[in-house]
């Protein structure tokens, strides 16, 4: 009961975030996750949950994206996955859980950071070569703790994108992205019997998220919606580091 009392809010949330608000935050399901499973289960368990919402939000955002954007972001992602893997085989669950848990917190610094104009985003588009980089980083950090928003954010917000553009870049590369994840993860034994048997009981609640995503998209405020965020990846992601630490 504990499973799903956490499971299904977290699904539903990262189901919101991924179709809504562009990926960013639908991370915070796996710290949450990883408060009762081993990270490796977490791992395992979200990504097809992840993969099934990228698939249902493609068709709303269909060719709103900026293929330019997409093509470096993707094409940097690759071997970022690739050093997401190497990493991973050398890791232990402790180094996991602190590395999921500085990311959480990593991420709301930066957001906090843009909010008070500690950060600047320049007006002028990086070149595309950053865009590799960005895809880079988000490879390897969606590999080890489904956390690549934060290096995609940084270089699509540079863009000047409108709302839509920006989510729908976001959905597609990310969909390019967990596909890529998908074969490293089979080799490296993260999927396991308990992990899809859940997520066959979590697959509607994932389905139910993204359809709310898509609504919310064009209906909630998203100060309101990424204050919430903020607060639980704060919680959880400390709470992650003093058990990595203790």
């Amino acid at each position: 009961m504990l499973f799903f009392a956490l499971a299904i809010p977290a699904v539903v949330f990262a189901g919101v975030s991924k179709a809504g608000f562009g990926s960013g935050a639908a991370f915070a399901a796996t710290p949450i996750l990883a408060l009762i499973l081993d990270p490796a289960m977490a791992l395992g368990m979200m990504l097809p949950l992840l993969m099934l919402v990228d698939a249902v939000t493609l068709r709303p955002y269909w060719r709103q994206w900026d293929w330019r954007s997409s093509r470096h972001l993707i094409l940097g992602a690759v071997p970022g996955v690739a050093l997401g893997a190497f990493f991973y085989t050398a890791a232990d669950p402790d180094l996991l859980r602190l590395f999921i848990g500085g990311m959480a917190i990593a991420f709301v610094l930066f957001q906090l950071s843009v909010r008070m104009r500690w950060l600047r985003y320049r007006v002028r588009p990086f070149h595309h070569g950053v865009g590799m980089v960005a895809g880079l980083f988000a490879g390897f950090s969606s590999f080890v703790s489904h956390a690549g928003g934060p290096p995609v954010a940084v270089y699509l917000l540079a863009q000047g994108q409108s709302k839509t553009v920006y989510q729908a870049t976001s959905v597609l590369v990310f969909w390019a992205i967990n596909l890529t994840k998908f074969v490293p993860y089979v080799f490296l034994g993260i999927f396991t019997a308990d992990t899809l048997r859940a997520d066959l009981y979590l697959a509607p609640f994932a389905l139910l998220g993204a359809w709310l995503g898509v609504k919310a998209h064009r209906l909630v405020p998203e100060r309101a919606f990424f204050i919430l965020t903020y607060v639980l990846l704060i919680v959880t992601g400390s709470k992650l580091i003093w058990d990595a630490l203790g």
